[in-house]
């Protein structure tokens, strides 16, 4: 996750509509792009949530990594991972949680696109789809972010390249004055 330089940066305009289109499409008050670190889940984009992350610990976006799909939870109170759950038992109250794995073209599922609702829902297969059409899109923009990030690297090795040169360049020169 390191190359993409995500966590703890601003909200981006961008992730923040792709966010708020999966709330309007699946009909939920939540919505968040989380991505997972050794400990916590923080959320690059979020819509319906005020607080920026979660102890990995109870996180749901961590089941929903461990596989390759849409991970859809119908009732967190009557499933047996999640009806203890801090988030379930108490704010923000989660009944409904469905996420599809961020995962980069290598296979490293970093966090994931989700939706949420206090009350116990199924998707349809239409939300089921644009769900995890949002989250290629929110996985692109991670991949333009980070070919950018390393064409700056790239940029500044080049500049700092060329400037060795020039100096080199200066050296051979007072080295080895021009003829005339």
């Amino acid at each position: 996750m390191a190359e993409y330089e995500l966590l703890d940066t601003t909200a981006e305009e961008e992730l923040d509509e792709l966010t708020e289109l999966a709330s309007q499409v699946c009909g939920v008050p939540i919505s968040l792009i989380s991505l997972l670190s050794k400990d916590r889940q923080w959320f690059k984009s979020k819509l319906g949530l005020t607080i920026s992350e979660t102890p990995r610990s109870v996180s749901f976006c961590h089941h929903a990594i461990q596989g390759n799909g849409l991970f859809e939870v119908e009732d967190a109170t009557t499933d047996h991972r999640f009806k203890d759950n801090a988030l379930v038992t108490g704010n923000p109250n989660i009944k409904f949680y469905a996420g599809v794995p961020l995962v980069t073209p290598q296979g490293h599922a970093l966090g994931s696109l989700c939706v949420i609702d206090t009350q116990p829902r199924i998707l349809t297969q239409e939300q089921r789809l644009a769900l995890e059409v949002l989250a290629r899109q929110v996985m692109l923009h991670f991949e333009l972010r980070r070919i950018r990030l390393e064409r700056e690297r790239e940029k500044g090795q080049l500049a700092l390249v060329q400037q060795q040169l020039a100096q080199l360049q200066k050296v051979m020169n007072s080295q080895n004055p021009p003829l005339n």
